[in-house]
């Protein structure tokens, strides 16, 4: 296969060309020049993954922008299978000899392994529940769009004697997969990123929001929450260590149930590496807690398919306060006797499987309806630097950042210094006195996920921070 020059200039070309990315045709014709060039080879069975990313990103600091940069890429992935053996090869060249030198050097890796005896048979045709995360108006989202909505947010800025700073992405990506055995699967979506700190001496602040659609952003409203915030924090006091009620927003929820979310794969319980080994069925969290791993919902994003391939299937892993499922491979799922549920990664790889599109079920307060109904506590705008301590009851210690602030008789009434916490995300799932319906979260420590608002009673701050 030869690649069309107009695909050449496409992958080629800047962004004020506009991204076009390959027709689904060209993606098609990639796996099957691929499968053509490895039928002469010992290859017993071969997979292909395509993927192609056209991002742009435009960053700012000191009320200014300050870089523009735009990326487009194709990656072509081959695993073959010899002798009961797989390995994996990559390039990001398109042309016949290049997709021959990816095949070539897949089957050396794989002569290099050692026989894997739960190797499965590649999968064949599968079907699809069809997604639609393609959004144009984010794929023709411009540098100057972007700009504009940078230079409202500094302006604001400007006024308040601040100085802001943060990212405004957009981009749009597509995959696809096929291998031998007759399977092909497309996806494509777009995807922007909005992440903004004001800072006001000593204080700052910080919001961010992430969308397949970026006219769901509003930088301006993200940029005036984060000032606000951080003009409150200017002045702080500081409170002694200790057990408090806190009010966690979607951002702080994220980031820590995002140290959760392996544990509930087949393999990390299978390898004893995983909080729910022995308690499975058991009342672990608290009532109100449910948790679906749902690819469909619609605040999600990602493929129906995993890396192998196979359908994503909804999966209910918590109701009520109970862990009652699992995700599966292929492979874990033949281990225990189970259903694939659509959740494994593209082989060969260590980890297995991994439920990817987390959901909670939230609630029906607010985070101000929180705060009124607080006598004392904190409110915490986001945790960094969130390390575990304990895997098996999942006590994690990091740092309150940008925005932590006292909660007296239902009021907001000042900042407080940051703290460190030591903190069981069991014992907190299992305090949880309520929460807000849930949102598509965006952190920093944890991919996104659809997570509430939380207020959680004896949340352990273990000292105070020295900044």
């Amino acid at each position: 296969m030869t690649i069309a020059p107009s695909a050449r200039q496409r992958l080629g070309g800047g962004e004020a060309a506009g991204p076009e990315l390959l027709p689904p045709r060209e993606l098609r014709d990639i796996i099957e020049t691929v499968l053509r060039l490895a039928k002469s080879t010992v290859a017993s069975e071969t997979e292909v993954h395509v993927d192609e990313v056209a991002d742009a990103l435009t960053r700012f600091a000191n009320n200014g922008i300050h870089q523009n940069v735009f990326e487009h890429s194709v990656t072509v992935s081959v695993r073959t299978v010899t002798g009961g053996r797989t390995a994996r090869a990559t390039t990001n060249r398109l042309d016949e000899d290049s997709l021959r030198g990816a095949i070539e050097a897949s089957l050396s890796l794989a002569h290099s392994e050692p026989r894997n005896p739960r190797l499965l048979p590649m999968p064949g045709k599968q079907r699809y529940h069809a997604v639609n995360r393609f959004v144009k108006a984010t794929a023709a989202l411009t540098p100057e769009d972007r700009a504009r909505a940078v230079r409202l947010a500094c302006d604001l800025a400007c006024k308040k004697g601040q100085v802001a700073a943060g990212i405004f992405s957009s981009g749009q990506s597509q995959t696809a997969l096929g291998n031998s055995r007759g399977l092909f699967a497309t996806y494509g979506e777009t995807h922007s990123q909005f992440s903004i700190t004001m800072q006001e001496d000593p204080a700052a602040s910080w919001a961010k929001a992430d969308t397949p659609d970026v006219r769901e952003i509003n930088p301006q409203k993200l940029a005036e929450r984060a000032s606000e915030k951080a003009h409150l924090a200017v002045k702080t006091s500081e409170l002694a260590p200790g057990r408090y009620t806190v009010i966690l927003e979607p951002a702080a929820v994220l980031d820590l149930v995002g140290f959760m979310f392996y544990d509930f794969a087949a393999t990390a319980v299978e390898d004893k590496r995983s909080c729910l080994n022995n308690r499975m069925g058991k009342q672990l969290f608290g009532k109100n807690v449910s948790i679906h791993d749902d690819v469909f919902h619609w605040l999600q994003k990602g493929a129906p398919f995993d890396g192998e391939g196979m359908p994503r299937q909804k999966v209910l892993l918590v109701d009520r306060g109970v862990p009652k499922n699992l995700v599966y491979s292929r492979a874990s799922a033949k281990l225990a006797h189970r259903k694939p549920t659509g959740h494994g990664f593209a082989l060969p790889n260590e980890y297995g499987e991994a439920p990817m599109n987390l959901v909670f079920s939230g609630g029906e307060s607010s985070v101000e309806k929180m705060a009124a109904s607080t006598d004392y506590g904190l409110l915490v705008t986001r945790l960094w630097y969130i390390r575990e301590v304990d895997p098996y009851e999942k006590v994690v210690t990091g740092m309150t950042r940008d925005g932590l602030f006292l909660v007296e008789n239902g009021k907001l009434t000042g900042a407080v210094r940051n703290f460190r916490f030591n903190q069981s995300l069991i014992e907190m799932l299992g305090n949880v006195e309520l929460m807000s319906p849930a949102v598509r979260a965006t952190g920093e420590e944890s991919f996104e996920m659809v997570v509430p608002a939380m207020k959680i009673r004896n949340f352990h701050f273990s000292e105070v921070t020295k900044f």
